[in-house]
């Protein structure tokens, strides 16, 4: 299964977030959205990935954008992390997985020869009307977070 394409519509999705209530790509129509999926709460890299995010996230706000994490883990998971590492980014839980598979990042991974199905780590830029702008695959943690904001910036 492939991520989705560049240049088709964004999913639309409701999900329970972080701190409780609910977040929808819908709300956030007009602004440019930073997508990025994980695979699990307060593991290494996607601890450094939600420090990075969080780090650039005024960066991302000039740029007229919004950071959305989203994983697998339930809200309590996601407070928990939140909470542990001063993360300033919405983290949406899509615990039936319906969103992940719908931008096709749930995805059979393999680890030490043992095959399961995961959260591939990728990133999807969505446009303020709501078209896929860029996706990252497989992304490596590292300098990935200017690469984002880079582009936002260019929207």
């Amino acid at each position: 299964m492939t991520a989705i394409a560049e240049g088709t519509a964004a999913p639309d999705f409701t999900l329970p977030r972080d701190g409780g209530g609910t977040v929808s790509l819908s709300d956030y129509r007009g602004k440019t959205v930073v997508l990025y999926f994980y695979p699990k709460d307060d593991t290494s890299g996607c601890t450094v990935e939600a420090i990075d995010f969080t780090a650039k996230v005024e960066d991302f706000a000039e740029a007229g954008a919004v950071v959305i994490g989203m994983s697998p883990d339930p809200v309590k998971a996601h407070d928990k992390f939140i909470k542990k590492h001063g993360l300033g980014i919405v983290l949406a839980s899509d615990e039936d997985k319906s969103t992940l598979e719908a931008y096709g990042v749930w995805a059979e991974k393999s680890m030490y020869g043992r095959k399961y199905m995961g959260v591939e780590r990728t990133t999807v830029l969505i446009g303020p009307d709501g078209t896929v702008r860029k996706v990252w695959e497989k992304v490596k943690v590292p300098g990935h977070v200017d690469e984002v904001l880079a582009a936002a910036q260019a929207e």
